[in-house]
């Protein structure tokens, strides 16, 4: 079965950071392309950030373009999302995504307020 776990949400103040991970189990980690998204209330999900299976390759949202980073660990299957200079317009709740097998796979989310 696979599972998907993110944490490290929480309250920042704008233009503060924040590390979210996402633990993965029950398929074979390295193989496949893990994504980081994010849904706030009242709008569509959207994809913020996607990595490929090696890590070799990025690609971002262009709203979080030069300020956010995501990368992974094949060793301890997790996948990181750090976020800086932190926007009230990125509240919302990030989760975990990975098409396994051409079907997709959630976490439960975590919740990233950026708020004064």
């Amino acid at each position: 079965q696979v599972q998907l776990v993110e944490s490290g949400g929480g309250l920042v103040q704008p233009g503060g950071s924040l590390r979210l991970s996402c633990a993965a189990s029950g398929f074979t980690f390295s193989w496949y392309a893990i994504s980081w998204y994010r849904q706030a209330p009242g709008k569509e999900r959207e994809l913020v950030a996607r990595i490929t299976n090696t890590g070799s390759n990025t690609n971002y949202a262009d709203s979080v373009k030069g300020r956010f980073i995501i990368s992974r660990d094949n060793v301890k299957n997790m996948v990181y999302l750090q976020m800086n200079s932190l926007k009230p317009e990125d509240t919302a709740v990030y989760y975990c995504n990975a098409k396994v097998l051409m079907v997709d796979y959630w976490g439960q989310g975590t919740q990233v307020t950026v708020s004064s």
